[in-house]
């Protein structure tokens, strides 16, 4: 049997606010020296499927530039290997309107494959999986179309597609973010499809509207196909939201994460940045944190994530913070549960993460409503600002934009 995947990779990923201002969801850092996709890029060549096909769209240079030709994935390859597909102009062009519209959009690349089986991926969650397995159990079920599933709190069942099956396991309903979910099993966004039973729906139900998998294409296959669920039962995220990906990457610091990341059966590649070893200054020190290649510790570090480059000067205390590549903490300054994008330069005697003051983000509460900071891409704090919680600092903001060194909780500057 010959597999194809397919990995939508093109979404802005807007709960992830500024974090995906400048680069596609699936390309946001992650514990330090990954990124998002890498994770499913590597489930799949640990998978054994060296065929994959990449769609991009929302803001791709920096997603673009991570994959490459694909080497570190050992996707290099003369046949098969990884295929970057773009919008285009021309017959049957134009940009994506949506995850299944995406892939109807490709569909001449699908068929250029001659695959048996498709799998349809996102490229921006967080998971270990053999998906050799899955598609073994969709072929003994003689099965249409198998959507991976899984038990998810009741409280959140409402942010999934919720999935009704009998005792066979066959779908009898698909419910897309229902507001009274009846079940709590969600699905993971990892369908396998027979290639004729994809194809055929393509062409039935997608159209040059917007057209998603969950509201138009799966519905009714439900009906007229043979569908059925594939319950995981391993460890999978959905960091959607700011404060599933600071906790996410927060949890990689516990004395056994439920992530394993040093698992020498299932690697996860990646393009590694060329920085010299981690370099511990004289006073430093560091407890349950993740320090990549490249940084510079010279002040303390607990419960963080620092990724590679970062250069922490004297006097330097963050707890519970996550420091994306080349950022610069001056001295004497304290970083409390905050997450702090690529090359931000923090000025003296700041404390960022400052009181009890919990007031949600005035601009976006629903975002910011639990004590967590965050400053974007290339900002740079003056010396002896403080800043309160749930604060948004955006990109390229600079000292003349702080016209007070006091910043109240819930604020947004820039």
């Amino acid at each position: 049997m010959k597999t194809l995947a397919l990995i939508l990779a093109g979404g802005r990923g807007s709960r992830l606010d500024m974090l995906s201002e400048h680069r596609a969801k699936p390309s946001v850092p992650f514990a330090g020296k990954y990124r998002l996709i890498d994770f499913v890029l590597s489930n799949c060549v640990n998978s054994g499927i060296y065929n994959v096909g990449v769609l991009t769209q929302y803001l791709p240079l920096s997603l673009n530039d991570h994959i490459g030709i694909g080497k570190p994935w050992d996707l290099d390859r003369k046949y098969g290997g990884i295929t970057i597909l773009q919008p285009h102009t021309g017959k049957e062009g134009g940009w994506f309107k949506g995850t299944a519209h995406a892939i109807y959009q490709n569909i001449s690349f699908l068929r250029s494959q001659d695959a048996d089986y498709i799998l349809v991926l996102s490229g921006d969650h967080l998971y270990k999986m053999n998906y050799d397995k899955m598609v073994e159990e969709h072929i003994d079920r003689n099965a249409d179309l198998t959507i991976a599933a899984q038990r998810v709190p009741k409280e959140d069942a409402s942010r999934f597609g919720i999935l009704n099956t009998d005792k066979t396991g066959k779908i009898t309903e698909f419910l897309e973010k229902p507001d009274n979910p009846p079940d709590n099993l969600a699905s993971m966004g990892i369908y396998v499809f027979t290639n004729d039973a994809l194809i055929k729906s393509l062409n039935r139900y997608c159209s040059e509207e917007k057209s998603d998998f969950g509201h138009h294409v799966i519905p009714p296959m439900i009906k007229n196909s043979n569908v059925y669920s594939y319950e995981y039962e391993g460890y999978w995220r959905d960091v959607g939201t700011l404060e599933s990906f600071w906790k996410t990457n927060l949890s990689l610091t516990d004395t056994i994460p439920e992530l394993n990341l040093y698992d020498k059966e299932w690697r996860i590649h990646t393009k590694s940045v060329e920085k010299p070893p981690v370099k511990f200054g004289p006073n430093s020190s560091s407890k349950n944190s993740l320090i990549s290649n490249g940084a510079i510790v010279n002040g303390i570090v607990e419960n963080s994530v620092i990724s590679p480059g970062v250069y922490i000067e004297e006097n330097v205390v963050i707890r519970n913070s996550v420091i994306f590549n080349d950022a610069r903490i001056k001295r004497n300054t304290i970083i409390d549960k905050v997450i702090i994008d690529k090359e931000v330069e923090i000025g003296e005697n700041c404390h960022i993460g400052f009181g009890d003051n919990m007031s949600p983000n005035q601009e976006k509460p629903e975002l910011l409503s639990n004590g967590l900071n965050i400053i974007a891409k290339r900002a740079i704090i003056p010396n002896n600002v403080q800043i309160g919680r749930n604060c948004r600092i955006m990109s390229y903001v600079r000292p003349k934009d702080f016209d007070k060194k006091n910043i109240e909780s819930g604020q947004t500057i820039g």
